[in-house]
């Protein structure tokens, strides 16, 4: 399947200068979201795999049929301020801004290994911050997963320890509105 297709590119936003690559078509479209589940599940077929750590919010909606699939724990990681209870917090600088991810300390059990999954990896600063956040409990990174990466960002300078993993690359291309 092409993704590139699919994928709605939008420029100018959040602000200008950045094009936006808009992965909700991709769920839109169920032939494309079947794809990258599919996808998903052959890429770590063989990979040991505790549980998922899907960042909100287009990350809950990959995560949570895969971890269904898996019959793995499904772990949340939210914006500030979102859950109650006791949470591991970590900031972290994005492309354009900075921001702060929490994830409830006892979802995370010490030893398990963690999938990370995102719908897009820019710099890596959001995935890098969950990472932290799961190594602070004493716990590993499986891996890494995405539907796009920008790899002109740099992001494997952040994250490619955890080995990341992307359908479709984008290397700066630029579209017309």
């Amino acid at each position: 399947m092409d993704l590139d297709k699919i994928i709605r590119k939008v420029p100018d936003f959040p602000k200008p200068g950045i094009l936006f690559y808009d992965v909700t078509s991709v769920f839109t479209n169920p032939d494309a979201f079947k794809f990258v589940l599919a996808s998903m599940s052959n890429i770590y077929k063989e990979t040991d795999i505790d549980g998922v750590v899907a960042i909100e919010s287009r990350g809950f909606l990959l995560g949570a049929p895969f971890a269904l699939k898996r019959k793995v724990p499904l772990v949340l990681a939210r914006k500030s301020g979102k859950l109650p209870g006791d949470t591991v917090k970590q900031a972290y600088s994005l492309e354009y801004g900075e921001a702060v991810l929490e994830i409830h300390t006892s979802d995370l059990s010490p030893g398990k290994k963690w999938l990370i999954i995102d719908d897009l990896i820019a710099t890596g600063g959001t995935l890098e911050a969950v990472a932290k956040m799961i190594e602070s409990q004493k716990a590993e990174v499986a891996g890494i997963f995405s539907i796009i990466g920008l790899p002109f960002l740099d992001y494997r300078k952040k994250i490619e320890k955890y080995s990341p993993r992307t359908l479709i690359d984008y290397h700066g291309e630029s579209v017309k509105p």
